[in-house]
């Protein structure tokens, strides 16, 4: 029951891969829920005594957990999610989930790294030592949770020689088919009053029951501050996460009443199901708290305040290829850097060189997205763009000319069209600079301007070696962007620093310009050589680059419909670049 919890948390499983390779074959789904115990308390001296009223904590310790997956050829640990973080506790109870798709033929192994980071920081790397603590590490496969009495495996936590690490509890759950999104709004009235000075801070905590009786955290509402009465704001939950769709499994309710350092006062409990609730606001959806020790000891007593259910609704919640099969288009544009710090591309020590024999860092990251993508257009025709180069016939800088050469027509046919495309330009382009963004991602953005129904989306992907000049442009851009049905794809090759590409990938936090926030997160950034194969397999690397960067599409792809109110039989059925979507004027 510890954590942030004045944050609003994220829809849950929000890790959740996707591979277009494989998404078409049906994968039976699993929910993995963490929870920790007796964890290593490594800041003896910075959790706060819960009964010494004078004295704040010194720092405030946050737990996280960290789950890893191993890939199946290369035996290379990659980071697949990470919870939430939770403050002041050595016995989290997670609250945000891991879903995985679970094949039986398959040994998916799996690590989880806990860490005291003592930092509202994500980024492990940016902590000073002192202040990244490693608590421990367990290693299982999927097959061992699942295969477990009641799905649930406790294992000791490990990693610390000479230390007693404690234990973390992994548990399984199949989630069902049911694809309800429900949203629901409460208030309460008349709550025991917890605090000595002013009322209380009253939040509460949703479960749903397990098939062995146990129960799993799925929600945490927002802190009202300073009131007895709170009317908490509306939420939205998958119904799989409250019931896993059986209507009649037992939700409990626990309120509490919030405290700084995290010992959180617990003012009582009820519990319901799906198919009450489901009632709606009445008489049935009114609910007495009971604090059943308060109850054994005191004989007069009644309840510790009521609970009123105030709104239900429930909507389908739609999938990518719900919108998909509805007709929605995926258009894909490619953006490459012909700057000079790529190198002269007749020297093989270029970015851009064209070894006879194999291909170079750029054709082989444009591969790899497209290939995948380009099976989302019904025509395969795509606008390719270069920026930083020199021009002829006069040498004018352009920052966004077509590769074909062509201004009236900058579509190439197909992923080799591209290539032949990108292979011709170097050949009459003069590698200059600066390495602007913000030129391609307005033209894009000017083309899903002229389309926001739903019926096509665009993808932006990016090739770029080095650090950008216009970022405060480049950020204004994406904050624009983000309202339209656009996601950017950044791929870094090269060995330089990327720095200023992690800030534009929005994961952690939601990038910003002239004090305006992005709506949404539409940026996926990667190095290229993170996913380079050292047995110079460029198949493999291929493919785990694709997995990688076009693993946020689909959500991102949601999260813009949801956000328009757009649902999959909305979007008209014959959709096409040509009418009117030609970029050839803004070139």
């Amino acid at each position: 029951m510890e954590g942030d919890v004045t944050d609003k948390l994220e829809d849950m499983a929000s890790v959740c891969e996707f591979d277009p390779i494989t998404g078409n074959i049906p994968a039976t789904k699993v929910e993995i829920s963490v929870s920790c115990r007796n964890l290593l308390d490594r800041d003896t001296f910075s959790k706060s005594d819960p009964k010494n009223y004078t004295k704040p904590p010194q720092l405030n310790i946050i737990s996280v957990c960290i789950l890893y997956t191993q890939g199946v050829e290369s035996k290379q640990w990659r980071e697949f999610g990470r919870t939430e973080v939770i403050d002041n506790t050595l016995n989290p109870d997670f609250v945000r989930k891991y879903i995985l798709d679970y094949f039986f033929e398959e040994k998916q192994n799996l690590r989880f790294d806990i860490y005291d980071i003592d930092s509202k920081s994500p980024d492990l790397a940016k902590h000073p030592s002192e202040f990244n603590d490693f608590l421990g590490q367990t290693f299982c496969t999927l097959g061992e949770i699942v295969g477990s009495p009641a799905s649930r495996l406790e294992k000791p936590l490990g990693g610390i020689p000479g230390k007693k690490c404690g234990t973390i509890i992994l548990t399984a759950e199949e989630l069902g088919n049911c694809r309800d999104c429900v949203t629901m709004q409460f208030c309460a009235n008349k709550l025991d009053k917890k605090d000595f000075f002013g009322r209380s801070d009253p939040f509460m905590v949703f479960y749903r029951s397990n098939e062995d009786g146990t129960f799993t955290i799925c929600h945490k509402t927002e802190v009202v501050k300073n009131t007895l009465n709170p009317v908490w704001k509306p939420f939205s939950i998958p119904v799989r996460a409250l019931c896993n769709g059986d209507y009649d499994r037992s939700i409990k309710v626990e309120i509490y009443d919030w405290d700084r350092d995290g010992s959180h006062d617990f003012i009582g409990e009820f519990t319901t199901s799906y198919r009450e609730l489901s009632r709606g606001q009445s008489q049935f959806n009114v609910y007495e708290v009971v604090n059943a020790k308060k109850k054994i000891k005191k004989r007069r007593y009644i309840n510790s305040g009521t609970v009123t259910l105030l709104s239900f609704s429930v909507e389908a919640e739609h999938t990518f290829l719900d919108y998909i099969k509805a007709g929605t288009q995926i258009h894909f544009t490619v953006a490459i850097d012909f700057t000079a710090s790529n190198g002269n591309p007749s020297q093989s020590t270029s970015l851009h060189y064209m070894n006879p024999y194999q291909m170079n860092a750029y054709a082989m990251a444009l591969k790899a997205v497209g290939e995948i993508i380009q099976d989302y257009d019904s025509d395969k025709m795509f606008p390719a763009l270069g920026f930083g180069a020199k021009l002829p016939p006069d040498g004018r800088v352009s920052h966004e000319f077509p590769l074909n050469g062509n201004v009236d027509n900058p579509y190439c046919n197909g992923m080799e069209g591209i290539l032949e495309a990108y292979h011709q330009s170097l050949k009459t382009v003069q590698l200059y600079g600066p390495t602007n963004f913000a030129p391609v991602i307005n033209h894009v953005a000017r083309y899903a301007a002229a389309v926001e129904d739903g019926s096509q989306y665009f993808v932006l992907l990016i090739i770029t070696d080095g650090v950008i000049s216009d970022m405060a442009q480049t950020k204004e851009a994406i904050v624009n962007a983000a309202k339209l049905p656009m996601s950017i794809i950044i791929v870094g090759v090269g060995q330089a620093e990327f720095d200023a590409m992690v800030e534009l990938d929005g994961d952690d936090i939601r990038i910003s310009s002239r004090g305006k926030l992005a709506e949404r997160d539409i940026v996926q950034f990667v190095p290229f050589r993170d996913y380079m194969d050292r047995t110079g397999n460029h198949v493999l690397s291929m493919a785990r680059l694709a997995k990688d960067v076009l693993a946020e599409i689909p959500d991102q792809l949601i999260s813009y419909m949801k956000s328009r109110g757009i649902k999959p039989n909305q979007t008209p059925p014959d959709c096409s670049p040509e009418a009117g979507l030609s970029p050839t004027s803004t070139i």
